[in-house]
């Protein structure tokens, strides 16, 4: 999964960053509203944005109301340092799905994520499956027969983005998208290395992810 941090304090984007990344999602920060509005604009496919009321060269209720404008429905959680009714009243409103007032704890923000993407996810069902091989889309946990399978952070990226489209081919590009953030340097080389790691992780599951010459990769049990 793939998070837009928006904020300008350094030191709360670094921590934000962090968590977001220590579970396991692909993190993109920005500083500036204006930023953030770009490459929203842009069509950059993200599952949550993080964003902060107060930005320079374009304030968080602008950025959300160009969002809601585009008829994107990425879930928001707004943070403010401002505790006042109207612009809660006024974030909800413009379209966010959760409000934070600074200063919040980092376990209540990483729980309100995991809320909103259950929610988002496969119709309000967080958890993937294909053959005896399961995945947590929230938890953020993949097992085989209910046990535990031991997979890197890229890995487990990687198995979502292919078990979301179960049966349906996902480009490299589409790949690469899931796995890195914009700021990341990556090539379609390391693609194959974690399909390569990655089918010989799942093949007890009766699952092999094949490749489609041109066009990509499918997950897909294995015949019979």
């Amino acid at each position: 999964m793939r998070i837009l941090i928006a904020e300008d304090d350094e030191v709360l984007a670094d921590g934000l960053s962090r968590s977001m990344s220590q579970s396991g999602y692909a993190v993109d920060r920005v500083g500036t509203g204006l930023e953030a509005d770009t490459i929203l604009k842009g069509g950059q496919p993200y599952d949550l944005i993080i964003l902060d009321i107060e930005l320079p060269r374009m304030d968080g209720f602008t950025v959300l109301r160009n969002l809601r404008e585009r008829h994107q429905q990425v879930p928001v959680i707004v943070l403010t340092a401002r505790d006042s009714v109207g612009d809660r009243v006024k974030g909800l409103d413009l379209g966010a799905d959760d409000y934070l007032i600074k200063p919040f704890s980092l376990q209540e923000l990483e729980a309100r994520v995991r809320a909103l993407l259950r929610r988002g996810q496969c119709g309000g069902n967080p958890l993937l499956s294909c053959g005896a091989l399961s995945f947590d889309s929230v938890g953020r946990r993949a097992s085989i027969d209910s046990q535990p399978l031991e997979l890197t952070t890229r890995e487990l990226n990687l198995l979502e983005a292919l078990m979301l489209r179960s049966g349906w081919v996902v480009s490299k590009e589409q790949l690469l998208e899931r796995l890195y953030s914009y700021s990341e340097e990556a090539s379609s080389n390391a693609i194959e290395v974690y399909i390569h790691r990655l089918r010989k992780k799942i093949s007890p599951a009766g699952v092999t992810i094949r490749t489609i010459r041109g066009l990509g990769y499918i997950i897909d049990k294995l015949p019979a």
